[in-house]
């Protein structure tokens, strides 16, 4: 026996990491028999237990709200109170089958679609939907809402004092331990930079990439996006996204000598260095002084002003066959094998080289300051800006992050669009059929076909099979126990906490059928308290199962046959094609004169950013909805976080280039930038300059539709060197003084086309994941 209770534990630590799921299962052991015996026991109202008993598994059993305690309580408050409105409306609703159906389509719609907005909806949603099943599918009246509310509002209120008493959980926010990890981590490599020789930078290096890859472990196998609506929450998960784009800055970046006439560029990554290691601090402690990052943004705003000043002066000079005259003429030779003109690229490509990377990462890293900024203020907040719904400044409102968050799912790709619809017409097929069927205790179907939907038919049948085995189960075990007890309920009483532990812990320790068993016998026994039937109340249990599973099993064929790899690809595909776009617009809006630009450069831009972000946003919720799917992984995880990595990349250089263009007032260059005026880029730059940017976003859109099954896999861009060519003939032509020295446009010119070749140099990292997996056509488009 002590062998036995050993592997069992070993188990369930194994399992259940921190022992939430046990630490549940054990309070509601606890407060679901003590309100049951309280309502049928000393008030004597069947339904008021009845309401008690299903109130505490749904407030305590199937909900699990994470973060700081003061969150968690409010959080569970507010469950309670949704879900007691839930009860009255549902009661109401019951008095009529096509009501009945109606309204569990209507409002099983809302309660999915809304677990799109954050964890905590989606976290919620089982309890939210049981809420309404359980009074919609047993008919009542008005006069029963009073019996039906107290009980599930006292299995509510004691569920309060049991989350805050009952061995509650720590306070931990796994992802924002290891985004603070990563930004120290990150630090640590920057400060290091320059010894790439040392031991000591090596190990730093392997540290800082053990740092990101959990953090970025931690964020992947979140069922759920793990972020609330609380605007800290909303800022630390743009962290991830933000961290690992500057960790691919730093990998791509070079060692700066200290006789590098790019000075600017090593202080512009010590200040950035400053900011994680500031920021790391105070998004452990939000509530501390935020002077110190605010004083290391300051510097790393002055290192990217000095970076931004010395870019033009670090350029050799332009040097044509006559000056520059302003007018866009060629003045230069045009021979394509002109040595010294070849000289000329490599050396203006490799000038800027340092101070690029260093732009970029300042870039990123500032955002990363203000994001750990805006998270920490937003815990600052006092309890009256909370009520009053009062936001940092700089981050949207709840309503409007809602809003935006469930828009984006307006669209007939979206894979939580597909589970809500689904989801309803189930629920409401199967309050349908319980209705007609006029089956004993119908609420049974529709939980039936909850427990068993999931992302696709052929998981949806294999879990019907196992509720339904599971069931049977259950009911065999509740027969043998409940023919030596007959009628007597007391040795019920003592069997009911325990067939509620291992309900609970089943599923996650044991399988979901083991689930399904323990709590058919936790049924079995809780009806046969209220009304003892002996073993029948088993048989019925099976038989309105085994209906809800078929509800579901029909429901999944129906809406989505395929599962979430398919819709995977498409959400992969619209995400590259909505962010080339915003690439293109970005680029776009660069090349025109500042002050001269129309609005609807500016909009066309901003309104592509939106399109990006939203399909990045269905993107990651098919991605999540894959990793929930029973079964055997075709694709390798890996190969599918690869392909996300390429979107945040490409979203991230149009977000860079859009903010550089936006900046390119002569403010940021400094008193002596009259000296090299900012110029409209003429036609000739103009048109090389836009022809690269269209090379790539093609590229990118071909790819997009070979993910969708359009068109075989593109092969990847070589490196263009006519293109460099041709576009530092065009900078000698109109972006020089009559001394050849470069302009501020100039730089921003370059920097923009060393974008576009960093997005080249990481095409053929997507290209062999699907080459490699057959995740796309599986064909080299030819050469």
């Amino acid at each position: 026996m002590p062998a036995l209770l050993q592997r069992l534990r070993q188990r369930l630590t194994a399992r259940d990491h921190g022992l939430l799921v046990l630490r549940r299962a054990g309070r509601t052991a606890i407060v679901m028999p003590g309100t049951f015996a309280l309502c049928d026991q000393v008030i004597g109202n069947p339904e008021m237990a009845l309401f008690a008993a299903f109130g505490s598994f749904a407030m305590l059993m199937l909900v699990g709200f994470g973060g700081p305690m003061r969150q968690r309580m409010q959080a569970q408050a507010s469950l309670a109170v949704v879900s007691s409105l839930f009860v009255c409306l549902g009661t109401l609703a019951s008095r009529a089958a096509w009501l009945a159906c109606l309204a569990m389509a209507v409002l099983g719609f809302g309660v999915l679609l809304a677990g799109a907005v954050s964890s905590v909806l989606a976290g919620a949603s089982t309890s939210l939907l049981l809420s309404f099943i359980l009074p919609v599918s047993l008919p009542g009246t008005a006069s029963d809402v009073p019996d039906r509310l107290a009980g599930w509002g006292l299995a509510a209120v004691v569920g309060l004092f049991a989350i805050r008493l009952l061995w509650p959980e720590p306070a931990a926010d796994p992802l924002r331990g290891k985004a603070v990890g990563a930004c120290r981590a990150l630090a640590a490599r920057l400060r290091s930079e320059d010894e790439a020789s040392s031991p000591d930078h090596q190990q730093i290096v392997r540290n800082a990439h053990r740092a990101l890859d959990e953090l970025q472990r931690q964020f992947l196998t979140t069922p759920y996006r793990p972020t609330g609506l609380s605007a800290s929450d909303r800022a630390v998960v743009r962290l991830v996204d933000e961290l690992n784009w500057a960790r691919r800055v730093i990998v791509h970046s070079l060692p700066i000598p200290d006789d590098s006439p790019n000075l600017a560029a090593r202080r512009a990554r010590i200040a950035a260095a400053n900011v994680l290691g500031h920021g790391a601090d105070l998004l452990a402690a939000p509530r501390t002084s935020p002077d110190a990052l605010y004083t290391a943004s300051a510097e790393l705003r002055a290192a990217l002003f000095a970076l931004e000043c010395d870019a033009a002066d670090v350029l050799p000079p332009l040097s044509g066959r006559g000056p520059g005259n302003g007018t866009g003429a060629s003045t230069v030779s045009t021979d394509e094998t002109d040595e010294p003109a070849d000289r000329q690229v490599t050396e203006v490509i490799d000038a800027l080289e340092p101070s690029f990377r260093a732009h970029e990462l300042a870039f990123v890293v500032g955002a990363i300051g203000d994001n750990i900024d805006a998270a920490a203020r937003a815990e600052r907040r006092t309890w009256l800006q909370r009520l009053l719904g009062r936001q940092a400044t700089g981050l949207p409102g709840t309503l409007s992050a809602a809003q935006e968050r469930v828009s984006a799912h307006v669209d007939p790709h979206s894979v939580w669009l597909h589970n809500s619809v689904r989801g309803a017409v189930g629920l409401a097929l199967a309050v349908l059929v319980a209705n007609l069927t006029d089956v004993q205790h119908a609420f049974w179907v529709v939980v039936g076909a909850l427990s068993v939907l999931r992302s696709n038919a052929l998981s949806t049948g294999q879990n019907a099979l196992r509720a339904v085995l599971g069931t049977l189960a259950g009911f065999a075990i509740g027969a043998l126990l409940l023919l030596p007890i007959g009628s007597d309920t007391t040795p019920l009483w003592f069997l009911l906490p325990v067939t509620i532990l291992v309900a609970g812990v089943a599923p996650a320790v044991i399988s979901f059928a083991a689930g399904q068993a323990a709590f058919t016998l936790e049924l079995v026994i809780l009806f046969n308290i209220l009304q003892p039937t002996g073993w029948r109340v088993g048989l019925v249990r099976i038989e309105d199962v085994a209906i809800g599973c078929g509800v579901s099993l029909v429901v999944g064929l129906l809406f989505w046959p395929r599962g979430a790899g398919a819709a995977l690809n498409t959400a992969l595909s619209q995400a590259y094609t909505a962010s080339s776009r915003y690439l293109a617009a970005a680029v776009e809006f660069g090349m025109r004169r500042p002050g001269s630009r129309p609005a609807s450069t500016a909009v066309e831009a901003k309104r592509q950013a939106v399109r990006a972000a939203s399909a990045a946003r269905r993107m990651d919720d098919a991605f999540r909805q894959y990793l929930t799917e029973r079964g055997a992984k075709t694709t390798p995880l890996a190969e599918f976080a690869m392909l996300i990595g390429g979107v945040i990349g490409l979203r991230l250089a149009a977000d860079t280039v859009l903010d550089l263009w936006e900046r390119d007032g002569d403010q940021a260059f400094g008193e002596g930038s009259a000296a090299r005026p900012t110029q409209l880029p003429h036609a000739q730059l103009r048109h090389t300059l836009l022809r690269r940017t269209w090379q790539v976003t093609d590229w990118y859109d071909d790819f997009a539709r070979s993910l969708d099954g359009e068109r075989p896999v593109p092969r990847s861009l070589d490196l263009d060197a006519d293109a460099d060519r041709a576009l530092v003939r065009a900078l000698r032509e109109d972006l020089r003084d009559k001394h050849g020295i470069a302009s501020a446009t100039a730089v921003r010119v370059i920097w923009t086309g060393d974008h576009l070749s960093a997005l080249r140099r990481n095409q053929p990292t997507l290209v062999h994941p699907v080459l490699a997996t057959g995740l796309a056509h599986g064909e080299r488009a030819p050469d």
